[in-house]
């Protein structure tokens, strides 16, 4: 018995409390998942014993043969999960049951809600909650209340944690005869179907039939207890693959790439990997930590090994088990095995490759992908010298071209005459670089124009500076030298050639007004429609890199930019004649017309005027003037 003075009465962190009035609030359709992902967790108790195992063989002498057994009691009207895994103690289950020990809690939860809103599907909530690794607290979706009975394998106290998932839990000490973990749900009135054999049996075979140790209730095995990637490609069935994912990425999706390779040679190993068709909610997590599980003779060592996968591919879920790593090595000297540094190129490889063929087979479903995953897949240009080309064919990229993503092999076949680089516009939103003003000459000329939307877009720019011999070049950046390419489709359609010279007057105008503020005033020669835009000069940093970095606190004081007047639009025009007149260079609403002009470039570059004050002055006096 054990003694009440000793039960602790803890309340469930905020997030939980809300998860669960979600969880318990809802009938969903597919409910039964509860049971996959209590077998799920102890499957992972299981394999984190044999583990610890391998440096302590006293854990698992008394009980050397692993398994999860079902027990359903009708009276009782409760079903019980048990396994002789690693156990708990108490902290273990006050850091795992009451609380989601992860970061991005806040972000699960609005999105859980959000999905919640949009749609009537229960799965879309579900999908979440899965995703977010939280399938426990999916036992009150049939439960009551839930008892967790468990004893930590090497010592002697057990202990009992039971709620009814309305806001309080209990953790007191309590008895059990050796290790592992029970969890008991009584049952709602509404769940009684899970108190048949047959019922059970269904669930296991459906969801569970990939898990790598005995599942069994009563005399009968439920399962085929042989891990999946040790099986022939030809005898997983689809569902078998989509059931393994869920389990090995606590995911509810769909996965959207399969890759299972079995690679034998100096080093020896067999893949089992899957794309998600969504991106997990920890994928721009700072660790950037990979989620593909590192086996060593189907015996589990750890889910987190950083040498194992490059950081760029973190989007992966699923397992690799290689027979040339040692059993007993640690998981510090894992990260300097150079058989470890062998199996991840080999497996960077054949991801790298599957995704050029899928892009070149159906670039549809690549979009899909890309979507998703390409702002991380990127990060290899920066992160994987030796694979960087490879990587470069995979990448695929919106351009003024259309709405279609293309690949640089496109752009490059594409290109212009008389066109020796391959242009590129960056920005942190990619509707407002679509209507940005350095397009229009591009534009008119129908020379096809990269839009860069990702933060990593600028850095991976600073370590691939060519493809096919082809440099990329910003629009935003130096002089736009546009008159040796030629447009055939457009090449008799020959404008009047503005008269720059008449710009000469308004250009020293401007320049004697705003001084430093500006490296430069010039003609433009990628302007159409706008009247101005602002540049980097050659050499400096790009506008969209320098603005990167100031919001991230790197860069305090930014370059003075030039500024390009439009020697075509009727506002410069109009502006010019005003300052080659007689004693323009007293004139205010020229000087304020300079500094309203830069504003502008400014507005269209997606920042704010410097004086909001003066610009709201100079705009009415010019305003003013004008009426």
């Amino acid at each position: 018995m054990t003694d009440a003075a000793a039960k602790e009465i803890h309340s469930f962190q905020t997030e939980v409390g809300q998860l669960l009035d979600i969880v318990a609030g809802s009938l969903y359709s597919n409910q039964e998942i509860f049971l996959r992902e209590l077998i799920s967790n102890a499957s992972d108790a299981c394999d984190k014993l044999r583990y610890e195992a391998l440096t302590n063989p006293k854990l698992t002498a008394d009980n050397p043969d692993f398994k999860i057994e079902i027990a359903i009691d009708k009276k009782a009207k409760s079903l019980s999960i048990s396994d002789n895994g690693i156990g708990m103690n108490r902290d273990d289950l006050l850091a795992t049951l009451g609380t989601i020990a992860r970061s991005g809690t806040t972000s699960f939860l609005e999105g859980l809600k959000s999905a919640q809103s949009k749609t009537d599907d229960a799965s879309a909530s579900l999908g979440l909650i899965g995703q977010f690794g939280v399938g426990f607290y999916s036992a009150f979706m049939v439960a009551d209340s839930v008892d967790v009975l468990t004893r930590k394998a090497g010592e002697d106290v057990a202990w009992l944690w039971s709620s009814d998932g309305k806001g309080e839990f209990s953790v007191e000490p309590a008895e059990r005869g050796s290790r592992g973990t029970t969890v008991t749900l009584h049952l709602k009135k509404e769940a009684k179907e899970y108190l048949e054999d047959a019922r059970i049996q269904h669930i296991v075979k459906t969801y569970s039939d990939h898990i790598g140790f005995p599942v069994t209730l009563g005399e009968d095995t439920l399962n085929a207890a042989s891990a999946l990637w040790t099986r022939a490609p030809k005898d997983i069935s689809e569902e078998q693959h989509t059931e393994f994912y869920h389990h090995i990425a606590h995911a509810f999706d769909q996965p959207w790439m399969t890759l299972h390779n079995k690679v034998e040679g100096l080093v020896s190993y067999t893949n089992l990997l899957y794309i998600p068709s969504s991106p997990p909610f920890d994928l721009y997590e700072p660790e950037r930590k990979s989620h593909v599980k590192l086996y060593v003779n189907r015996v589990f060592i750890t889910e987190d090994a950083k040498g194992l996968m490059p950081a760029y591919l973190r989007f992966l879920r699923g397992v690799v088990d290689s027979e040339d790593l040692s059993l007993n090595v640690s998981r510090e000297m894992l990260q300097t095995d150079p058989k470890l540094a062998k199996i991840r190129t080999g497996l960077s490889r054949k991801v790298i490759s599957s995704l050029e063929k899928k892009a070149t087979k159906d670039a549809q479903d690549f979009a899909s992908f890309w979507e998703n995953f390409g702002a991380v897949f990127k990060e290899g240009l920066v992160e994987d010298g030796p694979l960087r080309e490879k990587i470069l064919e995979v990448c695929r990229f919106s351009s003024t071209h259309g709405d279609a993503l293309i690949s640089l092999a496109d752009y490059v076949e594409r290109m212009k005459k008389g066109q020796e680089a391959i242009y590129y516009i960056a920005g942190d939103d990619a509707e407002k670089i679509i209507k940005s003003p350095h397009l229009e000459g591009f534009r008119a000329k129908g020379i096809e124009v990269l839009l860069l939307a990702d933060p990593v877009d600028e850095f991976w720019l600073q370590h691939v500076t060519e493809f096919e011999a082809k440099p990329f070049k910003s629009i935003t950046r130096g002089a736009a030298d546009l008159d040796s390419i030629t447009d055939e489709e457009k090449s008799d359609d020959k404008k009047d050639e503005p008269d720059l010279q008449a710009l000469d007057g308004l250009i020293a105008a401007i320049k004697l007004e705003l001084g430093d503020i500006v490296k430069d005033v010039r003609p433009s020669k990628r302007l159409t429609d706008s009247p101005v835009c602002l540049i980097a000069d050659d050499g400096d940093m790009d506008v969209n890199l320098e603005r990167i970095l100031q919001r991230h606190g790197q860069l305090k004081t930014a370059m003075p930019r030039i500024l390009e007047l439009n020697p075509s639009h009727g506002i410069i025009v109009k502006l010019a004649e005003r300052a080659n007149r007689d004693g323009a260079t007293g004139d205010e609403l020229l000087k304020d017309s300079a500094y309203l002009l830069l504003d502008q470039a400014r507005i269209l570059d997606g920042e704010a005027p410097a004086d909001l004050s003066e610009f709201g002055r100079r705009l009415n006096s010019v305003l003013n003037s004008a009426l």
